[in-house]
């Protein structure tokens, strides 16, 4: 039997200052950790300390936090005020500097950001299912432009069998569509998730997620 969608609305909105609350003290998206211990392996040292992410939908800071203490800067993008003020409330005094906030709507993150470019990282955990579906491929497309060749992305997207397809189903990829998208990286990490669980809320569904780090291709992004 499928599981009731939970804790999500036809907007594909949620509580989400009960989200944050829920998942403060988490620890940091095994995806965002992959792909720091990729670039550790790639260039060992104090090389790391010049690097540069955009932590799209950074919430309340879980992923940003991490970038600093591996000695990153980190542009941290969240639509939601409160998200970004347990984002820079977290942070040690001495870290703030190292951090832009920004409070922007993922929608409005190609316009906005139209002039970042040479970026290290797009880190985008759990981020993108909820963009509105008709921004979603400038969004993609800002992200693969404005990643570096070697830079990598680090995230989720969620699939056509996840329970909330139901709710949105412009929101939710085929594993093949997600290939597709992928075509300018090089997949180094790529989990696809398909079972029944929790979620942050208490909420019971089933989940069809794909994890995904993968490494921006050398030349121009095809357009």
């Amino acid at each position: 039997m499928t599981a009731t969608p939970q804790s999500i609305d036809s907007n594909y909105q949620r509580d989400w200052p009960a989200y944050f609350d829920a998942v403060h003290d988490k620890p940091p998206r095994e995806t965002l950790l992959k792909a720091l211990d990729f670039f550790d392996a790639e260039t060992p040292g104090d090389s790391r300390l010049n690097r540069t992410a955009c932590d799209l939908a950074c919430g309340e800071g879980r992923d940003t936090r991490e970038l600093l203490r591996r000695g990153w800067r980190s542009i941290a993008v969240d639509s939601s005020p409160l998200g970004l003020s347990y984002t820079m409330n977290s942070l040690a005094n001495s870290r703030r500097s190292d951090v832009t906030p920004l409070t922007l709507r993922l929608e409005d993150v190609p316009t906005v950001l139209s002039h970042v470019a040479g970026l290290d990282l797009v880190n985008a955990s759990f981020a993108l299912p909820f963009c509105d579906p008709g921004h979603f491929a400038s969004v993609w497309q800002w992200i693969v432009k404005s990643l570096r060749p070697g830079g990598r992305f680090a995230g989720q997207l969620f699939g056509d069998r996840d329970d909330w397809a139901s709710v949105r189903p412009a929101s939710h990829h085929t594993r093949a569509a997600v290939e597709a998208l992928l075509a300018p990286f090089t997949i180094e990490h790529f989990e696809e998730a398909d079972k029944p669980g929790g979620d942050a809320l208490g909420g019971i569904k089933h989940h069809h997620i794909f994890h995904i780090v993968a490494r921006r291709n050398d030349g121009p992004p095809k357009t």
